[in-house]
């Protein structure tokens, strides 16, 4: 059902070619979005990488260089700025020393979950590593193909049934995203849904 689930969705939007990067350094830039990005939406962070690509900050030395204020005032529209500032300080120390971390290591800095070391090691590492996030939660959730919230059995239900492949990871992750924004929001657009016939949501609606 999952890999159904995948070729309807890649089907309907097509590759959505994650994760969105503008500066030279790209690992470093897709690192500080996953960072940036916890309990706050993407435009968010756009906003402040934004800035930061502005003062040609998107450079590991560069962010150890400028002072905590500083960045705090940066990446302000990314939300809670006084932590994610520490956060990113501490992080880009351990990038620099750290060429090809592991998950255990990027889950041992404080700050860095489960859903962002997955991101960091998927799209700025090219690790077969699925993310789970809030919005497979709810989808899968309505689906009826998960009872449980929690991270690491729904990861493994993933990389259990959906083949250890990259690129397949990035573009899944990608389109469950737009499939929640577009479709199953909170509250659920279930008539024009791409997965309307094969989801239980849709089906105890009638």
């Amino acid at each position: 059902m999952l890999k159904k689930v995948y070729e309807i969705l890649l089907n309907r939007f097509g590759p959505q070619g994650w994760w969105p990067v503008y500066s030279k350094n790209k690992k470093y830039e897709i690192c500080i979005g996953a960072i940036l990005t916890q309990n706050t939406a993407w435009n968010n962070v756009e906003k402040a990488l934004s800035n930061l690509r502005k003062d040609n900050l998107l450079e590991p030395k560069e962010i150890l260089r400028i002072s905590e204020k500083k960045l705090k005032r940066l990446i302000k529209p990314a939300g809670f700025f006084n932590q994610k500032a520490k956060r990113i300080k501490r992080f880009t120390k351990f990038f620099l020393d750290n060429p090809d971390p592991t998950r255990e290591e990027l889950l041992a800095i404080k700050g860095i979950g489960p859903e962002t070391a997955d991101s960091i090691l998927l799209y700025a590492f090219n690790k077969p590593e699925f993310v789970i996030d809030a919005y497979t939660k709810r989808i899968f959730s309505r689906f009826g193909l998960i009872k449980t919230q929690k991270y690491s059995k729904i990861k493994l239900l993933f990389e259990k049934r959906i083949k250890k492949d990259v690129k397949i990871y990035k573009e899944y992750h990608a389109l469950i995203v737009k499939l929640a924004k577009e479709y199953c929001r909170k509250k659920p657009i279930c008539e024009r849904c791409p997965l309307k016939n094969i989801c239980k949501k849709t089906e105890s609606s009638h």
